[in-house]
């Protein structure tokens, strides 16, 4: 009793005078709940719309105590983070488990401070054991030094050589840990640069990969084991070896289900997604969406990789062939309430698949003149061709080009190819844009057959040929394909079936 006794003593005398909280549930909610349930509800309002809704009125008065009122409860939301519920499965797995080490360490600090040594050293001891289970080195070793520093206070001996020793070792894990960890960051930064950018990459990664090896086998922890896992996923992505990712994925849920990994930290769903994101490359578009199926009720709204992950679950329906599932992937991805928040490259790219999964439908499933709105709306919000549109060069100027064919505007059209020439004959000219340069090859053959779809069929055979035997290439090289390429050439020539450009 005496340790509890000891906590309600500094609680009740130290306390502050004014509550830190909001109260959230109360029947009749103050100012300052009622400005956090306004601002809960609609995050775009301004704060004289905000002053007005509490205030009954917009003066210089209310604007004054708005910004005190705003100060206020923007002090009391912080403290509310510390009362968060980090339990729900469908977040980061190691969140709860990271955050329960965090918390005992921050109240360790209190206590050491006011002098209770005694719960401190429970504490602490509990912070290690935690630690120790979700292999969070860094939280062990601040644990254990914390725990050092008490006993020698203490004049502990047999306790302080005890922690000293497995202090070093931690630290020198730690930094094995953060030497691995900085190789993967420093890879995956350049993976979200341009294309050129991610090509210098590929001739480091065996060296890499050699030091993660290395590290792993000396310290044997998850945090080595993460980086180095990651790094040989990121070499099968650049040389296009996507079957191996697969086996990577594969193997890592096996050694999860018998216990070798780490279940406190290992989160499941980055390898479904890496597993989706490889049959989708792979070209086993089926295989892929059965998956992708299975592997989207595991992904939280409000994680950020759901975009991310729905992205190519969208590409997998496409690939398949499976457009009005396609359509209803759009449909989701739209409803999630945080679509308008995402950055502004990451919505050019949504705009870009919702103009080809409208384009695609069948002509029966709406009426052309819906249809011809529905895609011209989504052409005006596609961007012009720019260097720093990351692989999507090619389906953005396809994708214009299509589009005039289809409403046979000849001048447009005309405009698309040259502009197509162009683009082939700056930027692809090395082997792995095979199928990107074969694609708009074909496309070229256009006003040389005089948009006669029969001739051009005939034309395109060796060149479609072609397309079907190349090879998939690696990430550092792809230009992303929304629709097959091949499924595009078919498109085409039903298109031209239909009319051709007057």
């Amino acid at each position: 009793m005496k340790e509890i006794a000891s906590l309600a003593r500094i609680v009740t005398l130290r306390r502050l005078r004014n509550e830190p909280l909001l109260d959230l549930d109360a029947r009749q909610p103050g100012k300052e709940t009622q400005l956090a349930t306004i601002l809960a509800a609609d995050s775009h309002i301004t704060g004289a719309q905000a002053a007005k809704q509490i205030y009954g009125k917009s003066s210089e008065a209310s604007q004054t105590a708005f910004r005190r009122l705003r100060a206020r409860v923007q002090d009391k939301l912080l403290n509310h983070l510390f009362f968060l519920d980090h339990t729900d499965a469908r977040l980061f797995v190691a969140r709860r488990y990271e955050l329960e080490c965090l918390d005992l360490l921050h109240k360790v600090t209190i206590l050491y401070l006011e002098g209770e040594y005694a719960l401190s050293e429970r504490l602490l001891r509990r912070c290690l054991r935690e630690a120790e289970k979700g292999e969070f080195t860094k939280y062990a070793e601040q644990a254990c030094q914390r725990l050092s520093t008490l006993y020698a206070e203490q004049r502990q001996l047999h306790k302080y050589n005890s922690h000293v020793k497995k202090l070093a070792k931690l630290r020198q894990t730690l930094v094995h840990e953060q030497e691995a960890e900085q190789l993967a960051i420093e890879v995956r930064l350049t993976m979200t640069r341009a294309v050129t950018m991610r090509r210098t990459l590929l001739p480091k990664m065996l060296g890499y990969i050699e030091k993660a090896e290395h590290l792993h086998k000396e310290a044997n922890t998850f945090a080595t084991y993460i980086a180095l896992y990651r790094l040989r996923v990121v070499h099968a992505e650049l040389t296009g070896r996507y079957d191996e990712v697969i086996r990577y994925t594969t193997a890592a849920t096996q050694q999860l289900r018998q216990g070798k990994l780490n279940e406190r930290r290992f989160d499941q769903r980055f390898n479904q997604f890496m597993s989706v994101y490889a049959h989708l490359r792979s070209r086993q578009y089926k295989a892929g969406l059965k998956l992708a199926e299975d592997f989207a009720a595991d992904l939280h709204p409000t994680s950020n990789n759901w975009f991310y992950f729905y992205e190519h679950y969208l590409l997998l329906a496409l690939h398949a062939g499976e457009y009005d599932h396609a359509l209803r992937l759009l449909h989701v991805a739209h409803k999630n309430p945080s679509f308008p928040k995402q950055r502004p490259a990451a919505q050019e790219r949504w705009q870009l698949l919702q103009a080809y999964a409208e384009f695609v439908q069948p002509e029966e499933a709406h009426s052309t003149r819906r249809r011809n709105q529905m895609v011209t709306s989504a052409l005006l919000l596609v961007p012009e061709f720019t260097r720093d549109k990351r692989g999507h060069n090619v389906a953005i100027l396809v994708f214009q080009l299509l589009h005039y064919l289809r409403q046979r505007e000849l001048e447009p059209v005309l405009t698309r190819l040259e502009r197509l020439r162009k683009y082939q004959q700056r930027h692809l000219r090395d082997a792995a844009t095979l199928r990107s340069r074969t694609l708009l090859r074909l496309m070229l053959l256009l006003p040389e057959a005089e948009f006669d779809p029969e001739v051009l069929a005939k034309r395109g055979q060796h060149r479609l040929a072609q397309l079907s035997q190349a090879p998939m290439v690696g990430d550092a090289d792809a230009e992303v394909e929304i629709i097959p390429y091949e499924r595009l050439w078919e498109l085409t020539l039903a298109i031209l079936r239909a009319g051709k450009p007057e």
